[in-house]
């Protein structure tokens, strides 16, 4: 199957006003007190002190971002990420979901902004100046939640009117940068196994201390996601990548965490088939 059928490219831009402005009076004061130059620093206020309502939309945020990564892997430098195919209509919908909620947040924000200027006035007293705060509407332009998605473009699918030896060139250029970024972009999934797998197999040494180690649900249900995230990320269907996938999913199915605590015989035999992976691969 073509990477140009099994993926898509995705771009998520999510832009939060950041609510923080320079105070130019404030920070000529501080810096002369300290016989500084200007360049030796600046003194930025929070402009909705007194209140948590835009930081837990920047949090939102930062929490859709990472979970866009999860679900994708490198493709260009900024934005653009590799979806692949079989996650897209599970992508799609959960991503329409977060932009709705991110909406609403924003929406509450709004509704609620000239009393958040007034807390703010209150909590920043001296400091308040009205005319540090955009309109309504301003601000609300300074949100943004946007997904774009576009198909990964085939080498051969250029329309340009340029001599053909040139023509070629472009071809093979485009070729030998889709080659690398292709296999930049495959070394996500493995990177993610091996991290699973090291992180797993150092958890499970027993220190023979009279504490016992602490060991959560993670320890075990981090590797059952990946196990089944990595069946959409493996793009190019490389076996080796597969291999290692159901290895991993074999050493950890039924395992109890319970048992795990309580029995180091489970844990020994949980880190010796973690290492056995560990060490077939080239990582």
């Amino acid at each position: 199957m073509s990477i140009t059928s099994s993926a898509v490219l995705v771009e998520m831009n999510i832009s939060v006003w950041t609510a923080n402005k320079l105070d130019r009076t404030v920070t000529d004061e501080v810096l002369l007190a300290k016989n500084s130059t200007k360049d030796g620093g600046q003194f930025r206020k929070n402009l909705m002190a007194g209140t948590t309502l835009r930081k837990d939309i920047a949090d939102y945020a930062a929490g859709c971002r990472l979970w866009h990564n999860i679900c994708t892997l490198p493709w260009a430098d900024k934005g653009v990420r590799m979806l692949p195919t079989s996650l897209f209509m599970e992508y799609k919908m959960e991503a329409n979901l977060r932009r709705d909620q991110f909406n609403m947040m924003v929406k509450d924000f709004i509704q609620q902004y000239p009393h958040l200027v007034t807390v703010a006035n209150n909590y920043l007293a001296d400091l308040f100046k009205a005319d540090d705060y955009p309109s309504a509407d301003a601000v609300e332009a300074l949100f943004g939640f946007r997904l774009v998605f576009s198909p990964v473009p085939e080498a051969g699918d250029f329309r340009l009117d340029i001599p053909q030896k040139d023509l070629e060139e472009v071809k093979q250029d485009y070729e030998g940068n889709f080659d690398t970024r292709l296999a930049d972009a495959m070394k996500e999934p493995w990177n993610r196994l091996h991290k699973v797998l090291t992180t797993m197999s150092s958890k499970l040494v027993d220190t023979g201390e009279d504490k016992k180690k602490r060991y959560h649900d993670s320890l075990v249900t981090n590797a059952e996601d990946l196990c089944e995230l990595l069946k959409h990320l493996n793009v190019t269907n490389d076996p080796k990548l597969e291999r290692a996938r159901v290895q991993l999913r074999d050493a950890v199915a039924g395992t109890n965490i319970e048992a795990l605590k309580e029995n180091a015989h489970s844990r020994v035999g949980l880190k010796a088939d973690i290492d056995a992976v560990l060490k077939q691969f080239e990582w």
